[in-house]
């Protein structure tokens, strides 16, 4: 006589931060290489591969996704070091935008003109280089960054 039992199996995966912090920055860097398409593809076709002496949208593409994962894993540093226990999607969004904004500032407005210039891009913009629509970008990054990590951790 034969008995049959079954078992749950769990199946409830849990990621590293440097992980959530991965897969965060590829969905925000997504999102707003989207917005940059929309609203200024010369951007994601020229300065940004061009920080490599790269051009065309495939590698501005390549470029950006990977500027974004590596920033969601300072992200996730960064994170874990001033995250509240609750860890409420709420908090991380806040500290998300606050990223976004903080990568805008140093990054997008101070660091990329003058790597542009030191490369010899031709379009390189001015220095500093405060502009509204790549704030407004950062700041979705951040967003989508933050949600995503609270989601997954």
């Amino acid at each position: 006589m034969a008995t049959e039992s079954t078992t749950a199996a769990e199946t409830d995966v849990t990621l590293a931060d440097w992980q959530a912090g991965v897969l965060g920055g590829v969905l925000g860097a997504t999102v707003m290489a989207v917005l940059i398409s929309v609203m200024s593809p010369p951007v994601l076709q020229g300065a940004i591969p061009g920080l490599y002496g790269l051009s065309g949208g495939v590698a501005g593409w390549v470029v950006h996704l990977s500027h974004g994962a590596v920033l969601g894993v300072a992200f996730a540093a960064v994170a874990e070091r001033g995250l509240p226990a609750d860890r409420s999607i709420g908090t991380t969004l806040g500290l998300g935008v606050v990223w976004g904004v903080v990568t805008w500032l140093v990054l997008a407005a101070l660091v990329m003109p003058l790597w542009l210039g030191a490369v010899g891009f031709p379009q390189a913009p001015p220095f500093p280089n405060f502009a509204v629509p790549s704030l407004l970008w950062h700041v979705v990054y951040g967003g989508v960054l933050g949600i995503t990590y609270a989601a997954l951790r």
